[in-house]
């Protein structure tokens, strides 16, 4: 029999400081994107009490009056109560922008002689598996579920005393890879001043109103523990309760650390940053598959070298359950998937101004028509070489 264990992902809620962050820099590089595709962007935000900070470096064609996205952005989430002390109408909006460096550009850019060179060295990591139907991990699938009803429950005023900023974690209990059950939840909501006494109704409106809708009863049982604000209370929050900056929360943009992480950051970033466009094509790698059944279980490194268009490796680890061996489905990923910058980009139309909808709940839990990584469209091509 295989060993039981415990395995935790969390996620955060578009009002966490750090996802507002990355909200605010994927807001302007999708405007930039709407006014030139070709825009190169690397931009950075930092969110604290009544004020936003824009740095980094961009150049483009096109001209964005960042103050209006920044407050738009902010408008959204749901900062615009002004004794939040971070609102979309008072917040100082500080940009410091720069063009991007000719070192970089002149390694990236494509000429009659050259083909388009990766935007920095690094590795990426892709996963899919069979433990939920769009073929992510459990415990981040979960997170990321908890964290859409909480905002569909604060927005529809449902529960209308939750504020914007929020986290969530799930723990599985699992046998070898296979998920047995939910064993913990934890939740932790802000709420306006009138709920610092009532942490009770607060607790119980959470469970009946959005942990029990996120996640399928039958993982739920009378063992599970659940955590509802464990400090006690959460009524400040947001920038003014901790400080925010795009692009830490990694882990929660990917999978939850069921698999290990290149350590770079996907917000703000264009696809010509393989740190981005090359993690969402090792998604689609993978996806397609374990969709094929070549595996139940994949996870694909790749890796570049900054301004060179080939990868310098990738790799395929089937933890066991690959039909064929790892090296051939490192073959068969290579035979069917072009890992060039250029190729990554057409193929899966990343020069559209789609980032926004990636920065908050991962851009990987949701199979909507603007995730073109998600869809499953090698399936068919990849079944022929199993015979």
């Amino acid at each position: 029999m295989a060993e039981r264990y415990l395995f935790t992902s969390e996620a955060v809620f578009p009002g966490h400081p750090d996802k507002v962050a990355d909200q605010i820099s994927d807001a302007i590089l999708d405007e930039m994107l709407r006014g030139d595709p070709n825009s190169r962007v690397a931009c950075e935000t930092l969110v604290s009490t009544g004020m936003t900070v824009i740095a980094g470096e961009i150049t483009t064609e096109t001209y964005v009056h960042i103050p209006d996205v920044v407050r738009q952005v902010v408008r959204d989430i749901g900062y615009t109560d002004p004794s939040m002390r971070f609102d979309a109408d008072s917040c100082a909006v500080l940009v410091s922008i720069d063009r991007q460096s000719p070192d970089i550009a002149q390694g990236v850019n494509e000429s009659s002689t050259k083909e388009m060179g990766a935007g920095d060295q690094g590795l990426m990591f892709g996963c899919a598996c069979q433990q939920t139907p769009n073929l992510m991990p459990l415990p981040i699938q979960l997170s990321h579920q908890i964290a859409m009803k909480a905002v569909e429950a604060r927005q529809s005023g449902k529960l209308p005393y939750l504020r914007p900023d929020g986290k969530c974690q799930v723990t599985v209990e699992y046998e070898g890879r296979k998920p047995l059950r939910v064993h913990t939840v934890v939740v932790s909501q802000q709420h306006k001043p009138e709920m610092n006494d009532k942490q009770k109704k607060l607790a119980a409106d959470l469970l009946e109103h959005v942990v029990k809708p996120a996640i399928n009863p039958e993982l739920l049982d009378a063992k599970t523990i659940y955590h509802f604000n464990p400090t006690g209370r959460f009524e400040i929050g947001g920038p003014h309760g901790d400080s925010g900056l795009t692009g830490r929360k990694i882990i929660v943009d990917t999978y939850g650390g069921w698999v290990p992480h290149g350590g770079g950051a996907f917000s703000g970033k264009d696809p010509t940053k393989v740190d981005r466009s090359a993690a969402l094509y090792a998604r689609y790698a993978a996806k397609n598959l374990v969709a094929a059944g070549l595996a139940d279980d994949c996870t694909i490194q790749v890796a570049y070298a900054i301004g060179v268009a080939d990868p310098v490796s990738i790799l395929v680890d089937s933890h066991g359950t690959g039909k064929v061996s790892d090296g051939k489905l490192a073959g068969i990923v290579r035979k069917h998937f072009n890992f060039k910058p250029r190729a990554i980009i057409d193929q899966l139309q990343l020069r559209r101004p789609i980032y926004k909808l990636t920065a908050a709940h991962g851009p990987f839990s949701r199979a909507l028509p603007e995730f073109t990584w998600e869809r499953l469209d090698r399936v068919e091509a990849l079944k022929k070489e199993l015979g």
